[in-house]
């Protein structure tokens, strides 16, 4: 297997691991975002997401599985737009991450072999290090694609969510409830107050 490319040369031993996996852990910036920071004419600080990342959050949660934001920067933005998607955790303004992460496993009783992080910076290193499997986007830096299993093809902020969401929902054989689930009405609406997440939906 390649790292790069996603699922299209993925090993077996990959795909089993990719079955346990009960709860996604997500960096914010360069991963559900593409690491950008615009601020606004008031000089406040705001955020773009793509709605194809929140359907796959959507779909995720929807399936029975868990999720959580892991961040460095706190932002009302993110928080909103977490809130809108009905993540489980959301920590931000975090120095170290690493505690946090095992905290949410020893209350939820997950083991970490049933966890995934997908992040993209050295703040990064020590949950991708400690997490089942470790996953990043094709910008990450060369230190973070050095310890992770899989880079996804399309970037942070651009659909890398979503796209590592359909590798699990696959390798677990629910990928087809999808369709089931994308029948229902997506919570969360975009408004001014979510830092300006792109389309409808999710």
């Amino acid at each position: 297997m390649t790292k790069e490319g996603g699922a299209s040369e993925m090993d077996p031993d990959l795909q089993e691991r990719l079955k346990k996996v009960r709860l996604l852990v997500l960096d914010v910036d360069g991963v559900l975002t593409d690491g950008k920071l615009y601020f606004d004419s008031e000089g406040r600080e705001t955020k773009i997401f793509h709605v194809h990342d929140g359907s796959g959050l959507v779909y995720w949660r929807r399936l029975g599985f868990c999720s959580a934001l892991l961040s460095g920067r706190d932002s009302p933005a993110v928080r909103a737009r977490a809130a809108s998607l009905k993540i489980d955790e959301v920590h931000l303004g975090l120095k170290t991450k690493l505690e946090t992460f095992e905290e949410i496993l020893r209350r939820r009783g997950i083991h970490p072999e049933e966890s995934l992080y997908m992040g993209d910076d050295l703040l990064d290193l020590p949950v991708l290090r400690a997490a089942g499997i470790a996953v990043t986007v094709p910008q990450g830096r060369p230190e973070v694609k050095a310890v992770c299993d899989l880079v996804t093809k399309a970037p942070g902020g651009e659909g890398a969510v979503r796209e590592m969401v359909e590798i699990l929902l696959v390798a677990k054989g629910l990928f087809q409830k999808i369709l089931a689930v994308d029948g229902q009405p997506f919570p969360g609406q975009p408004t001014k107050s979510d830092g300006g997440q792109r389309g409808g939906g999710a």
